[in-house]
Formats: structure tokens, sequence, C-alpha cells
């Protein structure tokens, strides 16, 4: 079987590394490009569009997800996935970024990265041969929430003009909300306890627009189409747990607040989630959660990146 992506040229290599890298245009390609191939899948129907193509995974933090999705999509797509862990190679010995990006991308044709700085992930980007996915860095989840906005279309239609109410700590997954809310058009209202709030340098006068801060999360959970959090504790930030469990402890997302939502609001959670903590049992666990199909959806957005990124539009 002949493969479908197009070899790499100089200057044109397009990566993912935030959520913003990609326009509104491309965003509503890759969700109808997720819905074809999640049927696929579903139906059992082969589609090999990187038949003999080599996924690079490349992990400084732990991962479940990320490295199920990504290993088992590329799989889907006839390719196949190398799985480094940064402690078994040379990046662990103090070989420069650059070299490893150099090496790495001759001898694959795309590769996964899931570290702690994003500066880490730019500096190899900035030398691959082949396009770079961020799997994860402090800074940005680009491929969460794409997985999120493809479950929230799925479930209830474009969320353009909707609202999403972020519960929870200034991370990663909040600042790719923003990005998302700018991109895409909807409105993002986050609600975090002092001292863990947003950093004003990292917000743009367009991001602005679509989100409002809230002291209280009662307040940015009314009215709500979509209540989302994620853990107190981020990886890299454990030795702040105890100091965090106290301040974020009116922040759980709680029956109570998804009441304030709108009836037919969705509950998510990037995983994994600690119930009696940021988010009740009665809510991750019941009728307005939908955290299980959001997790298979990493899975199919991340093959229909993969393909865009090694194949550009298939129509």
């Amino acid at each position: 079987m002949t493969s479908l992506a197009k070899p790499q040229v100089p200057g044109q290599i397009k990566h993912y590394l935030e959520f913003a890298d990609l326009t509104r245009e491309e965003y509503d390609y890759l969700l109808n490009r997720s819905v074809w191939l999640k049927n696929q899948f579903k139906r059992y129907e082969t589609w090999h569009p990187l038949h003999d193509r080599t996924l690079a995974m490349i992990f400084e933090k732990h991962s479940t997800r990320t490295r199920l999705s990504f290993e088992a999509g590329i799989h889907q797509l006839g390719g196949h996935a190398v799985y480094l862990n940064t402690r078994d190679t040379q990046l662990g010995r103090g070989e420069p970024v650059e070299d490893a990006a150099q090496v790495i991308s001759r001898m694959t044709d795309i590769i996964m990265i899931r570290t702690f700085g994003q500066e880490i992930i730019e500096r190899f980007a900035a030398h691959s041969r082949v396009p770079v996915i961020n799997g994860l860095t402090n800074e940005y989840h680009p491929c969460q929430v794409l997985a999120d906005i493809f479950t929230f279309v799925e479930a209830r239609g474009p969320i353009q003009g909707k609202t999403v109410a972020w519960v929870g700590d200034a991370n990663n997954m909040a600042y790719t909300w923003i990005q998302a809310a700018e991109t895409l058009d909807f409105q993002l209202h986050f609600s975090a306890p002092e001292g863990y709030q947003l950093d004003n340098a990292r917000l743009s006068p367009a991001a602005l627009n679509h989100l409002t801060i809230y002291a209280d999360p009662k307040a940015a959970c009314k009215d709500a189409d979509l209540v989302s959090t994620d853990v107190w504790t981020s990886m890299g930030y454990e030795a702040e747990n105890a100091s965090r469990m106290t301040a974020f402890k009116d922040w759980m997302v709680s029956e109570e607040l998804m009441a304030l939502a709108k009836p037919n609001a969705l509950f998510m959670h990037c995983l994994p989630a600690h119930r009696g903590e940021e988010v009740s049992a009665g809510v991750i666990d019941g009728p307005q959660s939908i955290v299980w199909d959001e997790a298979e959806n990493r899975l199919h957005v991340q093959k229909a990146l993969m393909e865009y990124l090694l194949c550009g539009r298939i129509d």
C-alpha cells in the first residue's frame, strides 16, 4: 500500500505546539475529519494513509491517555510508533535538544513530545525536519482541548457563541481554553482562588474579548454550556499540594455548581480525576458528565491531526 503522506518541504513544515497554531478554518476541517475517522473506526473499516510512516513519541512526563491514544492512532492510520523516554535516551544525559531534533527527525516522519517547559518543544521544532506535536507542556495542552471541543460539538453542536466555565487552576488547560475561545469565537468564564490567577502578560487583547474572570466559581458557572476542571496540583507542582488543597477547597465542581449551569450543560475533566477534590463523585459519575467520550476522542482528533500534518487536506 502507498502512503498518502507528502514529503516534507523545508520551510513548509507545520507544527502543532499550541492551539493558536491553527486557524478556525483548519479546525473546522479537523473536526469534520475526526467525525469521518471515528466512523471508519467504529465500522471496522481500514484506512491507512500513513502506511510505513513512523511516529516518535518522546516522554519526559508520565502519561496514560497521551501515549495510548497516539500509539493506537498511528497504528490505525497504518503507521508505527516508537516510544522514547528521556530517562532512557541521550536526552536524559544532557544531549542538546537541538541535536536530538536533528537526529530523531531524520529517522521518523512525525514527532510528539510530552515535556515540561514550552521552550523545550519550541527549540525542538525549530530544528526538526518533520512536524512536531505538543502532547503536553506546562504552558499548553492543545490536543486535549481539541478533543474536548470535538466532544462538545459531537454532543451539542457548534461551540461558537457558547459559554465554557473553567473552575480551577490557571494551568496549561486554562490557557489553552483561552486560545480556543479566541480562535473559535466562544466565551470562557474563569474562576480560581486568590494566588492562582491568570498571568495578564500571557493574555492578548483579543483573548480578553472572550474571557471573563470571576472571583466566585458559582458566578462563573451560571448559565454555562460546559463546565470543565482539572486536578488542583499539576505534574511538577507536587511540593505545593498541601497549600493547594487548602486554597482550592471551595472550587470543587459539585452538584450545586452544575445546577447553576444550563439544564443541558456538560461536565468535562481531562483526567485523571480526584473525586472529592476538584470534582464530586456525583458530578463526574453523573448524567451530565461526558468524560469517557472526551477521553476516547483524544484518539480520533489526534488521528485527524497527524493525517493533516502529513497528508494535508483529504477531501
